[in-house]
């Protein structure tokens, strides 16, 4: 059985990994640093957690369930406990793009993030729905990237992807550049930021007199079939004045350079930020 030291096990993504990977074929070695962590896993798991030293004895992968900002220094902590031909998942591509994993060029780094359950799906069961999340109940896709070491380890580091994140769809392989593409650029710098112009706006149309229920339902249900359309889930066309009302509204909202956050140095600097 593959031998995985999962650290920051008692976190929020730590805690849903463990519940994951608590009954998988992988024999998981958890380390957290927090007292609250470690009480919150013996309660919910009956699961005791252990030293750095004793979690990466004869461990094949080591998973880092910690926050962007602490990779590189749970990494550079843990790296001469990390024999040759170790696998370090990391589940975010923010401190790999940045540089933060330690120079090792005997181990493998493999990256990945999940892409949350897509708004247009097929579930029905109760806690499937309500699971926006992803990696309980609800089906979702996944992007992973080798960013280093022997391509047959990817394999690997894909069936550890899709038990940490289960239930999975479909796995994309992607590069690490790639992912920084789709986060933070795609995810939180364009969609993030449009949607809370949205709630903004919906605000607004409050503000001007528009019952608060109504403007909400007006709006969810839109974004709904307008998203069916533009995202090709449904055959079907906007009307002329929804076309017009686009041409001549993409400009009052846009600037005309917006694209230029997916430039690689606009890339680097968002990330920069944020690790």
């Amino acid at each position: 059985m593959t031998s995985i030291a999962l650290f920051g096990a008692g976190g929020k993504m730590g805690h849903r990994l463990s519940r994951n990977l608590k009954d998988s074929r992988f024999t998981v070695r958890h380390v957290e640093v927090s007292e609250a962590g470690r009480a919150r896993l013996a309660q919910d798991f009956g699961i005791e957690c252990v030293s750095a030293e004793t979690a990466l004895a004869g461990a094949e992968v080591a998973v880092l369930a910690v926050p962007d900002t602490a990779i590189g220094k749970v990494a550079g902590s843990i790296q001469h406990l990390l024999k040759p031909g170790t696998m370090v998942v990391v589940l975010d591509a923010a401190a790999p793009f940045a540089g933060h994993l330690p120079e090792r060029t005997d181990l493998t780094y493999f990256v990945t993030h999940p892409c949350h359950p897509p708004i247009f799906n097929d579930e029905t069961a109760p806690d499937a729905k309500l699971d926006r999340f992803g990696g309980v109940a609800a089906k979702q896709h996944i992007v992973s990237a080798l960013m280093q070491g022997p391509e047959e380890h990817y394999a690997l580091g894909e069936e550890v992807a899709r038990t940490i994140w289960a239930p999975v769809m479909r796995s994309h392989r992607v590069t690490v550049e790639q992912m920084a593409l789709l986060e933070p650029g795609l995810s939180e710098t364009v969609v993030a930021s449009l949607l809370d112009v949205m709630r903004e706006a919906m605000d607004e149309v409050v503000a001007r007199g528009v019952p608060a229920e109504a403007a909400r339902d007006f709006l969810l249900g839109h974004m709904n079939i307008l998203g069916a359309v533009i995202f090709k889930e449904q055959p079907g066309v906007f009307s002329d004045a929804c076309n017009k009302a686009i041409q001549f509204g993409k400009p009052m909202l846009m600037r005309d350079d917006w694209k230029k956050v997916f430039e690689p140095d606009e890339i680097a600097a968002s990330i920069r930020r944020i690790t």
